[in-house]
């Protein structure tokens, strides 16, 4: 997988005639990277005549070239761009065979098939004309090619039969807008106003500067849009008929896509007796063991995987046995493999950590109450229970919370989520019985449950590298680029005040909008697999508008992710973001109505999120403008930001991870048809710029694992801006996330990285996580140190491009690697 010594003659073939397959082939990749000067069609052409079958024809020699086009993008990024536009061709070949050629005639194959539902047929028929004129096939160039790859195969609608996709990119990006028009039977000026919203959702999503998370991308328009990506579900009660109907809701909300989140904490522990038979319980566990083979079993159709996470809390007194559910070792009737673990951990109990003091477990038959207490209720009745002698067990609190650490540091999971704080700021939670009982499958959607009600949450992310202001960047023909293609050309630090005014304010402002309105729409129109959730979210009708891209643009402000102008930018973004979401509820609650449990909220008592901190508002004007408009109209959601991890999405838009600093320069994409290398591109900008975007570069960077930190030669501020989440602080990141709170009404999948953790090391990063003020933290982070050397290992001839090797399919899964096939909640 290494790359050929720099500046390789190229190596063009001879084709055996000139109107031959070969010359043919050449002449089109000359003609897709005319304005690509650092590709090398040559190189690609002789890659795939090498690789050709006896007979191939157009469609076989095309495959081979992208194939061999993406396995030089480690070489130079711009391979990514030749790769896409090669696939753009095989997408529109393969549709045009299936009849499509404009979007009306996708969208009337798909309904023919069945596929497509009849209310966005009707409106797409009624609207033809202007839809059709919407659509820029130039546009696909947006695309790098593991964005677009990742479309083609997993998200384009494809004719039963066939299996061909039956709609190209931007028919299926319009198709998703149409799916969420206001009421088909509109006319007039409503259906002018539908045309004109659907069209601005369309661009922002062409542009690569807004999408909607997985389900909706993957149900929008069709005849099952089940379009919620997060479910939440209170506890089941302690007996079998409650505990029986949760698998029931779980099974069904995951044949639709749905992540869930579910807390356990009112079963009783085991050993606990049951009068009713007069025998004792086995514990939780068991049941999760059913619960997990159900997850297993129901899996989308086989389109994604099921996902859950179980939440726990502290006190209950089968928490040791929960710990060990993801062990590789010991009894696997007691193991789950599939379940995520995730702990809801009342303040009580770190400052009993912090204190080294004892902390007593219960079982949930003899404290019914503790799981719906909060706050000083809580640390009364649990205080009183321990009084009453009311304990299981009593141990020492830092042996349970080294143990919560161990299971980090060997599986990631057993999430730290905060109980009290979650609940303390939360808008919901105003009247006493508003509960928030876990967090959901990625930690992000804090929302209230209770049995009768399923908490759901309707997912989107704005692309942040897209609003870099272009001549406040160091290449300003970046600007609105994904990351497949931006770079970086000139040296220095951008001060806070560079940043700020490097980011287009107004264009953002009007990208919230947009997404809030129809992130608002979803609700209305959603299919939703239970009537619990149904129920829950026409009650409180909450949204989560969160971000990605915000590494890039840091990379493009050329500001170090642990500085503090980093901070205070990302900061002023998520007041931003906050300021602009909630004049938009406002607006729509002017015009639809507010949310019906609008009384039963805190800020219908006047109290905004940031109300709830100590932060100093950067437009105070506008804040003061809005309480007075909330005072008059109310709002129409309850909730309206949450930053959701946006592997998949974030990986189409060619961009980072939501609010994530990144984790290589150089990483693997693991796919099924073989295993390629990326390469920052930022970096390459640059590289180029110093005239080391060489061959002993190249090899230094795969040697030392995409890491640009011992590469003395190069200068220090490129080394500093290209460090990695590996070689960053982690207080940094706990800090970044703490300054951006007070304008997050749900919450943040915030990761951790520790390439070696230590229990220390840990019980102190966690311990800061909870005095910052955090709500949540998602997966500890760990690697294999020599993974990416490993992988780049073989040499190979100066004109040959690397071959892709092909891993085992049942490797290819959700990883830091392959953010493409992780879509459980974006």
């Amino acid at each position: 997988m290494t790359t050929a010594p720099a500046a390789p003659a190229p190596a063009i073939p001879a084709p055996e005639e000139p109107d031959g397959p070969g010359a043919a082939l050449l002449r089109t990749l000359t003609e897709l990277s005319a304005d690509l000067p650092d590709a090398d069609p040559g190189r690609v052409a002789a890659a795939a005549l090498r690789g050709r079958s006896r007979h191939a024809g157009e469609e076989e020699l095309r495959e081979l070239a992208t194939e061999a086009a993406a396995g030089l993008i480690s070489e130079d990024p711009a391979h990514s761009r030749l790769a896409a536009r090669l696939l753009t061709l095989t997408i529109r070949a393969e549709a045009a065979s299936q009849g499509v050629t404009s979007f009306t005639s996708s969208v009337a194959a798909g309904h023919r098939e069945g596929l497509v539902a009849d209310r966005t047929a009707a409106f797409v028929r009624r609207h033809a004309a202007r839809l059709d004129a919407l659509v820029d096939p130039d546009a696909d160039d947006r695309f790098g090619y593991f964005g677009l790859r990742t479309l083609h195969t997993r998200y384009l609608l494809r004719h039963p039969v066939t299996r061909k996709v039956i709609e190209t990119p931007q028919h299926f990006l319009l198709r998703v807008a149409a799916g969420l028009a206001e009421e088909a039977d509109l006319a007039g000026a409503g259906a002018d106003r539908a045309v004109e919203e659907v069209a601005a959702l369309h661009g922002l999503m062409s542009r690569l500067e807004y999408l909607p998370s997985s389900p909706t991308l993957f149900n929008s328009g069709t005849r099952h849009p089940q379009m919620s990506s997060c479910f939440l579900l209170d506890s089941p009660e302690d007996e079998l008929d409650s505990i029986y109907s949760r698998y029931h809701q779980v099974a069904r909300l995951s044949k639709h896509a749905g992540g869930i989140g579910l807390a356990y904490s009112r079963i009783r522990s085991r050993g606990a007796l049951i009068r009713g038979t007069n025998g004792h319980s086995g514990g939780i566990v068991p049941f999760l063991k059913t619960l997990d083979a159900s997850v297993a079993a129901v899996n989308q159709g086989g389109r994604r995987k099921g996902a859950a996470a179980v939440y726990l809390e502290t006190w209950h007194a089968d928490i040791e046995e929960f710990l060990e559910l993801r062990d590789n070792t010991g009894e696997d009737a007691r193991r789950t493999h599939n379940l995520n673990l995730a702990h809801w951990i009342p303040d009580e109990f770190m400052r009993r950590v912090e204190a080294d003091a004892q902390w007593s477990l219960f079982s949930p038959s003899d404290v019914p109450g503790l799981t719906d207490l909060w706050g000083a209720e809580f640390d009364a009745a649990y205080r009183a229970a321990e009084a009453e002698g009311l304990a299981v067990r009593t141990l020492p609190a830092r042996e349970l919370y080294g143990r919560m650490m161990r299971t980090l540091a060997s599986t990631g999971t057993g999430w730290m989520t905060f109980k009290d704080t979650a609940n303390r700021t939360a808008n919901q939670t105003a009247e006493p019985g508003n509960v928030i009982h876990s967090s959901n499958l990625c930690t992000e959607i804090l929302e209230v449950t209770e049995d009768g009600e399923t908490a759901v949450c309707n997912l989107g992310s704005i692309n942040l590298g897209a609003f870099v202001r272009e001549g406040n960047t160091a290449d300003a023909g970046t600007a609105g680029r994904s990351t497949a293609d931006a770079g970086t050309a000139d040296g220095g630090t951008a001060d806070a005040g560079t940043a700020d005014a490097g980011i287009d304010w107004e264009r953002l402002d009007a990208t919230v909008r947009t997404a809030v309105t129809f992130l608002d729409r979803v609700i209305d129109l959603n299919f939703y697999p239970t009537e619990e959730a149904g129920r829950s979210n026409a009650r409180w009708r909450p949204v989560g508008l969160g971000v990605m891209g915000l590494q890039d643009v840091l990379f493009r402000l050329r500001l170090p992710f642990d500085s503090p102008e980093a901070r205070a930018l990302s900061a002023r973004i998520a007041e931003r973001l906050m300021l602009t979401a909630y004049e938009t509820s406002a607006e729509l609650a002017a015009r639809n109505g507010p949310l019906p449990a609008w009384e039963r909220t805190r800020t219908a008592r006047g109290v905004l999120h940031p109300d709830h901190y100590d932060v100093e508002l950067s437009w105070p004007e506008r804040w003061a403008a809005l309480r007075r408009r909330i005072a008059v109209t109310g709002m129409r959601n309850a909730l309206l930001l949450a930053i959701a991890p946006t592997a998949t999405i974030a990986s189409i838009a060619g961009v980072h991870e939501c609010v994530e600093p990144q984790v290589s320069n150089l990483f693997k994409r693991e796919t099924l048809s073989g295993e390629f290398l990326q390469v920052n591109p930022y970096l390459v900008a640059d590289l180029k710029r110093l005239g080391r975007w060489d061959a002993d570069t190249r090899e230094a960077l795969r040697e030392a694992n995409g890491s640009v930190e011992g590469l003395t030669w190069l200068p220090e501020e490129v080394r500093r801006l290209y460090r990695t989440a590996w070689e960053l602080p982690q207080r940094a990141l706990i800090d970044m996330a703490a300054a951006r709170t007070p304008f997050l009404d749900q919450a943040q999948s915030l990761n951790l990285f520790l390439e070696t953790p230590t229990i220390g090391k840990l019980s102190s990063m966690y311990a800061y996580a909870w005095k910052s003020g955090l709500k949540t933290t998602y997966y500890l982070r760990s690697r294999p140190a020599t993974r990416i050397a490993r992988a780049a290992r073989a040499q190979r001839p100066a004109a040959e491009a690397p071959a892709p090797t092909v891993p085992d399919p049942e490797a290819v899964a959700c990883s830091l690697e392959n953010p493409e096939y992780c879509e459980a909640c974006q």
